[in-house]
């Protein structure tokens, strides 16, 4: 039995069976994740301390005592998560040296739990990308074809499930990238409803769009990672005080009279052919089942992209501010003057300005100058404000969509993974990759990608489902419906 094939879900029932040890599968998967070291998955991999945890576990199963839900369960974590001690960097070479003295409230409710955390993965930098290309660890490879992203920014975490170097992983999505990643590395990517998972220990983006979720292999190990990491938290005032349902327990009980939307606009130019197809054949299942399938409109998602452009870079200039090498960030060794006039600044003005140019990216720095400008006096007005009254617009055409229906779906992404390198030099482009996933997050509802097909040249194809804010239970269900259908959730890429 290959151990790293297993679902958590049926990690679990192993250790139940006591086939399994916990060593025995924390030495398993660093086994593998060595062997394809050359995907870059992980930024940073303690092999030594994750096979002292799987002792302690093992230990703790043979005295008898109570394990947790996800019990010698490995799972990866994005490196944007804080963890207690173990450097936290953001794909970034401002906090290559940030080791954080608290852990976040998802890594705590994991290690409540038993999980084994393996390591930190690899993520486009601070979060901003949709390819996973601009880390400075450099690029991860997409386990499907290794000369092609695997999404962002979320990529690291969604290859390391894909290539079964783990069977769970978290990531973030502010725009997609918990859900693209997941349609172009063939797995479940879910976004949980803004405020059902505290953000505590989140490294910002974007504060009102920022979101925590999981990657799995199929929805059961998704609904199993969300109800562990879901419910209030006083350290995060947005965290929502609701009640988290048992996402497993309800999992399989059918759906009455499901109601499918298809969403007009997510059917376009720039939509590869393969890709709707593969997402019209999914549709035909629901219909199948005995969905009522209709289309419906959401006449400002043609908005989303833009609004995103300015409220997410707005957030982003602000939260990043902090990284100036005074109290937070890399400080620059180097600070003397190198333009004309810039001796006559201040010493500690120019370290700010040597530490930032030396610490961020391109794309980082992008980002923050179009946010800046964004907010800045005579123009908040003419751009942020009207972002914001495009944002609510948006939000309204889902509610109305949510009377007539209980599910919208579409394509997660438009085309496939693309080539490394391909968009590098086209910022509008790689944006573009995100055109379908962004208007969820300027709304707050949840959404969740699942494998749903593969292209002639054997890469994945994602199916996205969104469902009103706070209705997971409701959405991992309909999306249960289609998995039961297939066996996309159990194709494996073709590693060497």
């Amino acid at each position: 039995m290959d151990m790293t094939r297993l679902t958590a879900v049926g990690l679990i029932q192993e250790y139940e069976r006591k086939t399994l040890s916990c060593l025995d599968v924390a030495r398993g998967y660093l086994d593998r994740a060595e062997k394809y070291g050359r995907l870059n998955v992980f930024v940073h991999l303690d092999g030594e301390a994750i096979l002292s945890r799987a002792r302690a576990l093992d230990a703790k199963r043979a005295s008898g005592a109570a394990m947790g839900r996800l019990a010698g369960v490995p799972v990866a974590i994005k490196d944007v998560l804080c963890v207690e001690g173990e450097p936290t960097t953001c794909g970034s070479k401002m906090l290559s040296n940030f080791r954080p003295p608290y852990s976040a409230t998802v890594i705590e409710r994991l290690l409540a739990e038993d999980a084994i955390l393996v390591g930190k993965t690899n993520m486009d930098e601070f979060a901003m990308g949709s390819s996973t290309e601009n880390s400075a660890y450099g690029p991860t490879r997409n386990p499907w074809d290794e000369e092609r992203i695997p999404g962002g920014s979320s990529g690291g975490s969604a290859a390391a499930v894909a290539a079964d170097l783990a069977p769970l992983s978290l990531g973030s999505d502010t725009g997609g990238s918990i859900r693209q990643p997941a349609a172009v590395c063939g797995i479940v990517g879910l976004k949980p409803t803004y405020g059902r998972v505290s953000r505590y220990g989140l490294i910002a983006f974007a504060s009102s769009l920022d979101q925590i979720g999981p990657f799995a292999h199929d929805v059961a190990d998704a609904a199993l990672l969300l109800g562990v990491i879901s419910g209030p938290d006083p350290r995060d005032a947005t965290c929502v005080d609701a009640p988290v349902p048992d996402y497993l327990a309800t999992l399989d009980e059918a759906p009455r009279a499901l109601r499918i939307g298809i969403v007009r606009e997510f059917f376009g130019a720039g939509l590869d052919p393969e890709v709707e197809a593969a997402v019209r054949a999914a549709i035909q299942v629901y219909e199948d089942a005995g969905a009522t399938v209709r289309e419906v409109s959401l006449p400002h998602s043609k908005y989303g992209v833009p609004a995103y452009y300015i409220v997410a870079p707005a957030e982003c200039s602000s939260n990043l501010a902090r990284y100036d090498g005074t109290i937070f960030g890399r400080r620059s060794a180097d600070f003397s003057p190198r333009y004309p006039g810039e001796d006559k600044l201040p010493p500690i003005v120019r370290m700010m300005m040597a530490s930032r140019a030396e610490g961020f990216g391109a794309e980082v720095k992008r980002r923050i100058m179009l946010g800046t400008f964004a907010l800045s006096a005579g123009y908040a007005d003419q751009y942020y404000n009207q972002a914001l009254k495009a944002r609510r617009l948006i939000r309204n055409d889902f509610d109305a969509a949510f009377h007539e229906v209980d599910v919208l779906v579409g394509p997660t992404s438009p085309t496939p993974a693309f080539k490394l390198g391909e968009r590098a030099a086209d910022p509008l482009a790689m944006y573009l990759s995100d055109v379908y996933t962004i208007t969820a997050n300027l709304a707050g509802i949840p959404g969740i990608s699942i494998p749903c097909g593969l292209t002639k040249a054997g890469l994945p194809i994602g199916l996205q489902l969104l469902a009103p804010a706070f209705a997971e239970e409701s959405l991992l269900r309909a999306a249960r419906v289609f998995e039961r259908a297939g066996d996309w959730h159990l194709k494996r890429p073709p590693l060497a």
